[in-house]
């Protein structure tokens, strides 16, 4: 498909009197850089972005690109990834290559390049792309030109302010929800991936304007190995992350039943004016490095419910290391988006049709399961504890737009270094085995 920035119309809603009012379908725009999926992090390391390119044909596959606008969106800037990130670890990364790597070995340490975030062929352009098409969104949503801005290339949580980790290296979400801020009074950002959202916390740690909420795997040693309970927050963003640790095999119900019942009385109380949806894929059952038995139904619901609230929305990628369901995960959650149902078999024509065997289906059956460790009593008084948490937020804060900080994260030099050294401490890196 020729991907082209357009302005199409979308159908016009008729307007019936006072009390027969038809809801307007919400605006969405899907962004997409068609060059992102052909970067490559090596041959044995479970990251390949080439699943965005598959995600994308299954959409147009079922039609979905015909009911949203497409935009491709232009790289990011330097500085513009210079809002967030260091320009030291950005100069880094724009000069690095494979094939002088070893001249810059001694700065690796610094920037956390390794074997989870090694150096390939066009990394910095790989980062440019990513966060070019969630600062697109982002720019879509802020201007009222959307209501719902899709980037499956972004949601790249982990990347810190002056170091790369588990497999991203710029965040775009930071960058996106950092843009967000000059227009929007309160964020909120939900993270479903496996793995804890530390990288969007850390920067927003001490805000009071963005909340951060994650779902995710935790046990003190799962990568990232933050994200207890008892990480919600210090100074003027006390109380404004939470999080939500789970154990190995939770199933759909528990998931989507938990989730409804935090996410609802979340945004009750923080009142965002913006939510941030980061969908890593990663949590779905068989996924290569993922220890959860949830359904994409499952997972989509999470979007489905999240997307219930009408409040303006950046959707984004994340994890997923199983290629197959990630593009039957993003492809059925952009259906949803659309409000469009789409049938579970699979689109013949689609060019990687046979990529689906054996049963070219939008929804495989979770025949063999994780051990559940998850009991309800477990359940419940995570549910309370984040009930409690809402309750020290009292009343959503109030923001006037002109006074936007300079720094909108709040860190100092020193303090980030601090928040970094805090998180390192805790850091044992298990996803990569050489």
């Amino acid at each position: 498909m020729s991907v082209e920035e357009t302005d199409t119309s979308f159908n016009d809603v008729e307007y019936g009197s006072f009390f027969s009012f038809r809801p307007q379908k919400r605006k969405v725009t899907y962004h997409l850089d068609e060059q992102v999926g052909n970067y490559h992090y090596g041959d044995k390391h479970p990251m390949k972005p080439h699943r965005i390119t598959i995600a994308n044909h299954l959409v147009m596959g079922y039609g979905l690109h015909d009911k949203m606008n497409v935009y491709s969106p232009r790289k990011a800037t330097f500085n513009e990834m210079a809002s967030f990130h260091r320009e030291d670890y950005l100069n880094f990364l724009q000069k690095i290559t494979p094939d002088d790597a070893e001249s810059y070995a001694d700065t690796f340490q610094n920037f956390n390049i390794g074997a989870d975030c090694p150096i390939f062929d066009g990394v910095y352009e790989f980062s440019q792309r990513s966060a070019g098409a969630s600062l697109d969104a982002s720019r879509k949503l802020t201007q009222g030109q959307t209501d719902i801005a899709i980037n499956w290339s972004g949601g790249l949580h982990h990347a810190k302010r002056a170091e790369a980790s588990g497999f991203c290296y710029v965040n775009d979400i930071v960058l996106a929800i950092l843009n967000m801020l000059r227009y929007f009074p309160r964020v909120l950002y939900i993270d479903i991936d496996i793995h804890h959202g530390d990288g969007v916390q850390q920067a927003f740690y001490e805000s009071d304007r963005v909340l951060t909420v994650s779902f995710h795997k935790y046990n003190g040693d799962f990568f990232p190995a933050t994200g207890n309970f008892d990480e919600h927050g210090i100074k003027g963003g006390k109380y404004f992350a939470m999080n939500v640790p789970l154990d190995d095999g939770i199933g759909d119900d528990q998931y989507t039943s938990l989730y409804k019942s935090i996410i609802e009385p979340t945004i009750n109380t923080f009142q965002p004016s913006a939510i941030v949806l980061q969908c890593g894929a990663d949590s779905l059952g068989y996924d290569r490095l993922g220890v959860f038995n949830l359904s994409i139904r499952a997972h989509g619901e999470c979007v489905k419910f999240t997307k219930s609230f009408n409040i303006p929305m950046l959707v984004v990628g994340g994890g997923g290391y199983t290629l197959r369901n990630v593009a039957r995960a993003w492809c059925y959650e952009t259906s949803i988006c659309v409000d469009e149902p789409v049938p579970s078999q699979l689109p013949k024509d689609t060019s990687y049709y046979e990529f689906f065997s054996p049963d070219y289906t939008l929804h495989p059956k979770l025949i063999t399961k994780i051990e559940n460790k998850n009991s309800p009593k477990m359940l419940e008084d995570l549910r309370i504890r984040a009930l409690e948490q809402l309750r020290y937020l009292g009343s959503a804060p109030s923001v006037q737009l002109q006074q936007i900080p300079p720094d909108l994260t709040g860190h100092l030099d020193e303090e980030d270094d601090r928040l970094n050294d805090e998180f390192l401490d805790k850091v044992l890196d298990v996803r990569v085995n050489g």
